[in-house]
């Protein structure tokens, strides 16, 4: 708390005077200069109080989202006189500038997007229908998380993957709080799937994570594991997380349907032979630009591997979740371009789309 009080004071100090500077010369390009020096301002002082990069970002999120509309729009508004068009310009670009904002902080946080896939196998030999639930990451459990869960369930899926990062907190009164919470709301909406609902652990989990399906009938898996499954053209491999950040990583060929999931895509790189990898971890980067794609997909795969489907060589496909929640703690809590996602994958027979 300190240092956000810290690095707002410095802000608002830089606010005020970039702003004077303006009010004195009543030139528009001033504002510019004014505008450009807050926004460095902003970085440079999240770099030297941040903690980590992620706090870093946040202060600076701040300085982009609070202070830069404060001096544009503060600025403009004092050249509205002297320069009418480019204050109104001024004034349209802070506008549009909270705009991004508020959609990035408090609209695409919980505007969940339910995507569909739809592939075909020679090898299944009965339509499969998996929803795949990748980083609910909440420090809150509440209304978001059951919306999420309840709209998973009524995809009727034959099976739930779980793909990591259920709950981040790093204090242990409120881990074991959440801890609690969350088991509740699984055993309200009655967590649970035909051919069985399995769970990966993630990077973030409080200690005890598997505790939070012991009132479910979730798999809930720490080691790697393969299970052969009742369904004879089945097959799943849930990766432990450090087989599934590990870029080599290979495991036992099937002539079932194989589907690997693990908590991160870096396994993907190892070319295991599944039919289907699926993992979460990225995000999607949290934050997406047109043209750029994700900013940050903390994985070594491409970025262009960081969320939705890849067709792989041989037929296989990776597919990564964006996610439904966010990195918490110190971190911006923020999406942007990049929807909370809950991903639905129809396999078909491929004898059944002839």
């Amino acid at each position: 708390m300190t240092i956000w009080l810290l690095y707002n004071a410095i802000m608002t100090v830089a606010d005020l005077g970039a702003m004077d500077v303006v009010r004195r010369n009543r030139k528009f390009a001033h504002v510019f200069l004014a505008t450009g020096g807050v926004g460095m301002l902003a970085l440079v002082v999240g770099l030297l109080l941040g903690e980590h990069m992620f706090h870093t970002l946040a202060l600076f999120a701040q300085g982009v989202f609070i202070h830069l509309p404060l001096v544009l729009g503060g600025s403009s508004v004092l050249c509205w006189r002297v320069a009418r068009r480019s204050a109104l310009a001024g004034i349209v670009a802070t506008t549009c500038l909270v705009a991004v904002g508020v959609d990035a902080f408090f609209i695409e946080p919980t505007w969940l997007e339910v995507t569909h896939v739809q592939l075909t196998s020679t090898k299944l030999r009965a339509p499969l229908r998996i929803v795949v639930i990748a980083d609910l990451q909440t420090d809150q459990v509440g209304a978001y998380e059951r919306r999420v869960l309840e709209r998973a369930l009524a995809e009727r899926p034959d099976m739930i993957l779980l793909a990591g990062d259920y709950l981040q907190s790093y204090d242990m009164d409120q881990a074991n709080r959440l801890r609690g919470e969350l088991a509740e709301l699984l055993y309200e909406v009655r967590l649970s799937a035909p051919l069985g609902v399995y769970a990966v652990s993630g990077n973030v989990e409080i200690p005890r994570w598997q505790q939070i399906f012991s009132r479910v009938p979730v798999t809930a898996l720490d080691q790697t594991t393969s299970i052969d499954l009742e369904r004879d053209d089945l097959r799943i491999t849930a990766l432990s997380l450090s087989d599934s950040l590990d870029t080599t990583f290979t495991t036992t060929p099937s002539e079932r349907f194989h589907i690997c999931v693990g908590h991160s895509p870096n396994y993907a790189l190892g070319n295991p032979p599944a039919d289907l990898i699926i993992a979460g971890h990225t995000h999607g980067g949290q934050v997406r630009l047109p043209g750029i794609g994700p900013l940050i997909t903390l994985s070594r795969v491409p970025r262009d591997w960081a969320a939705g489907l890849t067709q792989m060589t041989d037929g296989r496909c990776l597919l990564v979740s964006r996610g439904i929640g966010m990195e918490r703690g110190l971190a911006p809590r923020l999406r942007f371009m990049c929807r909370p996602e809950l991903v639905v994958v129809d396999v078909r027979p491929a004898a059944e789309t002839k």
